[in-house]
């Protein structure tokens, strides 16, 4: 009885709070907790400190011009001596190259997508899929020179007016080079979906075309959802594409003939001059940054509703 009551003493004491290694396992788990909670908070911190910069360097910028001529007025010439500072040149501008660029990755990234997950195998799949990303590691200015100098002649013989500098290169461009962000993430969206799923619309007649447009696409929609919101604020904030072969000249247009002048373009034009810090001309490149930041959190706003209407409508 002395023995069994010492066996049992020693556990007691093992399993107590107070146990030296139960001590030094909860202060490893508290500290990895930290570590885990820092590295999280680290995306929140990086983007408030974002936020402030970009606001506390337009304030004095709307100190002097008012949010009724920033918001209405359709000319953009803060560097001229007579200046205009109305942004819808410059908001128009990307959204028509991002609006060219969705009409093509979309589409095509969702096909990619449902070939990769209904139709290959899993050996065919693990080495398409990696050759296919590799289009996100071109570097953009090989993008914006390969728009400039294959796309825009192409497009010359098809319409002959238009420039030599047009957002229809740009965009067509910039559509190719996004398309992995599509393709990618929309397939693991797919691939998570149950397989009974799948197996329910084949029992019923349904082909791979089939299931894969009318079942897996509905119920992968909030991940799918994801990847095209990545691919909006990858188009949205794309600069050296739009740069090189879009024109830079910040016209009001929605012909994507036409050259134009995005958000991102400017911002790069005007960093690269000697204008002074704190002069006019320089903070309209913070405020071109806040109207960039504004249309991504709207666009990501909107997907979280899309996710969320399209889960509940699914479950």
């Amino acid at each position: 009885m002395g023995v069994k009551a010492a066996k049992v003493s020693k556990i007691a004491l093992f399993t107590s709070a107070n146990h030296p290694v139960r001590r030094i396992r909860r202060l490893q788990e508290f500290i990895i907790e930290a570590l885990l909670f820092l590295a999280a908070a680290s995306s929140v911190l990086v983007t408030v400190g974002i936020l402030y910069v970009l606001v506390s360097e337009s304030l004095p910028f709307f100190a002097k011009v008012s949010l009724k001529e920033f918001l209405t007025s359709t000319q953009w010439t803060p560097l001229f001596s007579d200046a205009k500072y109305g942004i819808l040149p410059l908001v128009s501008g990307t959204l028509l190259a991002t609006s060219v660029a969705l009409i093509l990755a979309i589409p095509l990234g969702t096909i990619v997508a449902v070939y990769l997950s209904e139709y290959l195998s899993m050996a065919k799949r693990e080495v398409l899929k990696p050759l296919l990303e590799l289009l996100a590691a071109v570097p953009t200015v090989v993008y914006g020179y390969f728009a400039l100098l294959f796309v825009s002649p192409i497009i010359q013989k098809i319409f002959p007016d238009t420039s030599g500098f047009n957002v229809l290169s740009a965009g067509l461009v910039m559509g190719v080079m996004i398309i992995p962000y599509v393709s990618s993430l929309a397939e693991d969206a797919m691939r998570g979906v149950p397989s009974h799923l799948r197996e329910a619309s084949f029992a019923l007649g349904a082909s791979r075309l089939e299931t894969g447009f009318f079942v897996v696409i509905p119920a992968a929609f909030s991940g799918i959802t994801s990847a095209y919101i990545l691919a909006i604020s990858r188009a949205l904030g794309e600069t050296m594409v739009v740069s090189i072969a879009a024109g830079m000249q910040p016209n009001l247009t929605l012909n994507p003939l036409q050259p134009a002048e995005t958000l991102t373009a400017y911002i790069v034009q005007v960093s690269m001059g000697d204008l002074p810090h704190g002069s006019i001309g320089y903070q309209t490149i913070y405020v071109a940054g806040l109207t960039l930041f504004c249309m991504t959190l709207l666009f990501n706003i909107l997907a979280f509703w899309l996710r969320r209407k399209f889960r509940e409508a699914y479950d």
